[in-house]
């Protein structure tokens, strides 16, 4: 993509026939300036950014973005995210995909309650699909790079995952699994922070002033009724049933879930792998043997021998997986209650079984969102899944 900017003095020109006009809409009157990328929509003139591809990690290579961010500046000063897709055909197939899954959620939850990332509308530009959302700010990862990977505070971990698991729970009741849940695709509305001493660490740390999120990237997003591919979320959020392909649906997200909370206390990932053998062993060394009838029902038969894991610790790959992995519960920070609580919660999200693991239902009703520091609480360890 060219470098677009911004000039007062152009002739408009409209839109190639050749080119897929806009939807009717908000941007049905589009007209786009070729020589300088400005863009007129219903009357307001917007900026594109300069763009360039992803970084190579990108598992959607369709998707563009800018530094800092893709956006739109309309004439009054407000600005919205810009996503633009590959001028490909198998990629406008995929956007209309992500697009008919954006306006589902818009028209169950037009006053955007849900805190799932809001669809403004989308457009064409000489071939690219456009989509225009809320601009939000840094993402979840991206702001504890920046902050070194020190872990976030326990509230506000609580808080970030009560509107995570509301979200995705909003998503099942529409019969949607989001399938690539991780701390890229959660962003926070305002990533402005201060600066608090940490006595432990010894060193300043960032303490984002609002813990206010928003879960994007639909683009995976499968309804109940469709195709489920084999294979889906990014490795380190990966379900055990995906990898031993039992098949999957609204669970795989849950366990994903965890895996995202754990690198929120913690500061790093769980399953830090590659392999799938290797990302078994490290399950079998937090999360103890997978089930027998996991097992016995794998497609992924290569993997086992006599009922159990074949897997060797002697070998370098296995000194690895017991020299980064232990129980979940050793990776406690602290013995306070409210800590208890949150590794209780972790455990019934990565719950091997997808038919035992915890509901999100059931999720935002655990002790660890009812928990009020400094009130004896009492909880039952066997909360309900």
């Amino acid at each position: 993509m060219p470098l677009l900017h911004y000039t007062h003095s152009v002739s408009p020109c409209v839109l190639s026939p050749s080119v897929p006009g806009p939807r009717a809409g908000c941007f049905r009157s589009v007209v786009v300036l070729p020589p300088t990328g400005l863009i007129s929509i219903c009357g307001m003139l917007l900026l594109l950014t300069f763009l360039q591809p992803t970084a190579s990690s990108c598992p959607f290579p369709s998707i563009y973005s800018a530094s800092p961010s893709p956006y739109l500046i309309c004439s009054g000063g407000s600005r919205v995210a810009l996503k633009i897709i590959k001028n490909l055909e198998k990629y406008r197939e995929a956007a209309k995909l992500e697009i008919s899954v954006l306006e589902k959620i818009s028209e169950e939850d037009p006053s955007n309650k849900h805190n799932c990332v809001q669809m403004l509308d989308w457009f064409y530009y000489y071939g690219h699909v456009c989509i225009s959302f809320e601009l939000l700010s840094l993402s979840t990862f991206d702001f504890l790079k920046s902050n070194n990977f020190l872990p976030y505070p326990i509230s506000q971990i609580r808080h970030m995952a009560q509107q995570i698991c509301h979200a995705v729970s909003f998503l099942h009741d529409l019969q949607l699994t989001h399938t690539d849940l991780k701390p890229e695709n959660i962003l926070f509305v305002s990533s402005d922070y201060s600066l608090v001493y940490n006595a432990n660490k010894k060193c300043k740390e960032r303490r984002v002033k609002d813990s206010t999120v928003r879960l994007v990237d639909f683009g995976s997003a499968t309804f109940d009724h469709e195709h489920h591919s084999a294979v889906i979320s990014t490795r380190h959020y990966r379900a055990p049933e995906v990898i031993l392909e039992l098949g999957w649906s609204h669970p795989c997200d849950v366990w994903s879930i965890g895996c995202i909370l754990f690198e929120f206390y913690e500061g790093f990932t769980l399953f830090q792998t590659h392999d799938n053998r290797e990302h078994l062993a490290m399950m079998e060394r937090i999360q103890g043997a997978i089930p027998q009838r996991m097992i016995q029902r794998s497609r992924k038969q290569k993997y086992f021998q006599r009922g159990r894991l074949d897997w060797n610790e002697c070998t370098k790959a296995g000194r690895y997986v017991k020299n980064k992995c232990k129980p979940l519960k050793k990776y406690l920070l602290s013995h306070g209650t409210e800590h208890h609580l949150f590794f209780d919660l972790l455990e019934k999200m990565l719950e091997y079984e997808p038919s035992k693991r915890i509901r999100l239902s059931s999720a935002l009703n655990h002790p660890f969102f009812l928990y009020q520091k400094g009130k004896n609480q009492s909880w039952k360890k066997d909360a309900s899944r």
